[in-house]
């Protein structure tokens, strides 16, 4: 664990910030230098990353950067030549800690995951546990964690807990193991789907979709296992009704010979003219009129209807992609075919 400001990152959660911040392509090449289990633990947590800081998100580059320079001192001349150069452009104290990091080995403490909630949401499921629980679990948070969650519990539990926490010496780890399994429990639905815009599951598809077929599918499949419901959601975020334009015309053709007339007039109902002209396109005279037609005298229809339409030609797509009746264009080099 490295404290940087006011928040306290394990390495894991600064890999996830230093990807995020490298951008998809950059993170692309490096995921496929990691191992499968690596692969899946950053996407899990850039997935899950919480808003991230300016200042937070130099620091951790400035810190990737400044281990890089001790590697290739150390390379270059061992570690007494590197802590000489490293003292000389970062100071003794800033020297000693940058090559520390670089054989200290990850020390993840309980309740890493909660600190990816709000404080407000822990509040809601600790507040009528035993002030003993309650004082094991601030013990372990962020300090700015436990004094909001501290500050906001009744003044007759306030003090009982703080004496709790300060007289409080070992715990067994089968009890803190225990705690830890509830209160995940609890807060799992709402750290997963917890989602911003910097990281997220937005920042998962970019790379997914920049990454090799191969990677893609491994990360996803087990996905499929370990969180079902993220992985749907990357699922739905990977491959949206509008991309059918990064489809040939064949495979265009393919897809429209499992597609219900129905479902087809419904869907490009709320399409763009890009789309319905890529549609139209790869259809018979007499079908594209019968479709226009359609959708001319079907008047106003729901969006929610639209979506479910478009949503059976998605998964329609995704079915053709795995059996390998068509090729989806993704940008990453999978799509040559020899």
């Amino acid at each position: 664990m490295a404290k940087m400001g006011e928040n306290t990152i394990s390495g894991v959660q600064k890999a996830a910030i230093l990807l995020i911040a490298l951008g998809p392509e950059k993170s692309s090449m490096i995921f496929k230098h990691l191992k499968e289990d690596e692969i899946e633990e950053l996407t899990l947590e850039i997935a899950n990353t919480r808003s991230i800081t300016p200042q937070l998100k130099d620091d951790v580059i400035n810190e990737f950067y400044e281990i890089c320079l001790a590697q290739q001192y150390i390379a270059e001349g061992g570690i007494g030549y590197a802590k000489e150069l490293l003292e000389k452009a970062l100071g003794a104290d800033k020297a000693m800690d940058v090559i520390g990091k670089l054989t200290a080995s990850l020390q993840v403490k309980p309740f890493e995951f909660v600190r990816k909630a709000d404080a407000s949401q822990i509040l809601n499921f600790i507040q009528d546990e035993h002030p003993q629980t309650i004082a094991l679990i601030l013990s372990y948070l962020a300090p700015s964690q436990s004094s909001m969650i501290l500050s906001a519990l009744p003044p007759d539990r306030q003090a009982d807990v703080a004496k709790r926490i300060a007289t409080m010496d070992r715990t067994s780890p089968d009890v803190i193991k225990e705690v830890e399994r509830v209160l995940e429990t609890q807060l799992s639905s709402l750290v997963n789907q917890d989602y911003t815009t910097i990281g997220g599951v937005d920042a998962v598809v970019e790379i997914l979709n920049t990454v090799d077929r191969g990677t893609e599918k491994h990360i996803m499949e087990t996905l499929e296992i370990e969180d079902p419901e993220l992985a749907d959601e990357i699922r739905r975020k990977m491959f949206v009704f509008e991309d059918i334009l990064l489809l040939d015309d064949r495979a265009i053709q393919r897809v429209l010979r499992d597609v219900e007339n129905s479902d087809l007039a419904i869907a490009l109902k709320g399409s763009t003219e890009q789309v319905q002209n890529a549609i139209f396109n790869n259809l018979s005279k007499r079908l594209a009129a019968m479709i226009q037609e359609d959708m001319e005298f079907m008047g106003p229809v729901r969006m929610k209807d639209v979506e479910e339409a478009q949503q059976k030609i998605v998964n329609i797509i995704r079915k053709l992609e795995d059996s390998a009746e068509i090729i989806i264009s993704r940008g990453g080099g999978d799509e040559i075919v020899v």
